[in-house]
């Protein structure tokens, strides 16, 4: 992997790792184009941005990350138990499924559920509108409808987003629980690949990996930032329409 495609990916990954739309679909996507080949060198480089992006978090909500939203994170635990218990038990089935075909119908499938939420979404008095004030039983459902993040397109943040919605929380505090729920989620993903291919690290090319870095958690920053204005004024139907058109054009380039 060279700078050029090192700094594409680490954008890529900063810009979609939050949003509804699949990191890891856009990687696999821009990976094909750019000609990286799938080994575990480029997974190796894939744990540095994540990590990149995890820390973008952390310091962005690092006021939650205390002993005093102790309920918080057992909620945030709670709700990441299901999608590691089947991600552990189906992920051999889960790798098959790794290929644009399968990212392309979950961008269209993923949109098309999203037009249909925010159809019939409405603003309530009873929606949670403080991420802290999600209820045990909220954070199962939004930890349930993480499940689907497993098949590749369909993406953590908006299969967390939409679980957030129908549970009855508001946009903003579905989005901000999607955020910090990405700490332990990619934590554990990234730490457990970084135990697979820590060897790998050893014929890096670390001047690309730490550009790689840098840019990713920028990116990650900032988009984190401007999603919450963002939602201030708007809805996720770009969202939707965004991946609807993507994965057509995906099924038609294929």
């Amino acid at each position: 992997m060279d700078v050029f495609q090192a700094v594409i990916i680490g954008i890529i990954e900063g810009f979609t790792e939050f949003l509804p739309i699949s990191s890891t679909g856009h990687m696999i996507v821009a990976s094909k184009f750019l000609g990286v080949a799938e080994n575990d060198l480029t997974k190796a480089y894939e744990v540095i941005i994540q990590f990149a992006a995890i820390l973008a978090v952390i310091l962005i909500y690092r006021d939650k990350i205390t002993f005093k939203k102790f309920d918080l994170w057992m909620k945030l635990l709670l709700a990441f138990l299901p999608l590691a218990v089947v991600g552990f038990i189906f992920k051999d089935t889960i790798k098959s499924l790794f290929n644009v075909q399968t990212v392309a119908w979950m961008f269209i499938i993923g949109g098309i559920v999203f037009l249909v939420v925010e159809y019939f979404y409405r603003e309530k008095p009873t929606h949670v509108k403080d991420v802290e004030q999600t209820t045990w039983q909220q954070a199962l459902w939004i930890g349930i409808a993480q499940i689907f993040s497993l098949i590749p397109g369909t993406s953590r943040a908006g299969a967390t987003i939409v679980g957030g919605l129908l549970a009855g929380l508001d946009r903003k505090a579905s989005a901000e629980f999607s955020f910090l729920l990405a700490i332990p989620v990619m934590a554990a993903v990234s730490g457990y690949d970084l135990l697979k291919h820590y060897h790998e690290f050893a014929s890096a090319n670390w001047g690309a990996f730490a550009i790689g870095f840098a840019i990713a958690f920028v990116v990650a920053y900032a988009t984190i930032k401007l999603f919450l204005v963002f939602l201030q004024r708007f809805t996720f139907v770009p969202f939707g329409i965004y991946r609807i058109v993507f994965g057509v054009l995906l099924l038609w380039v294929l």
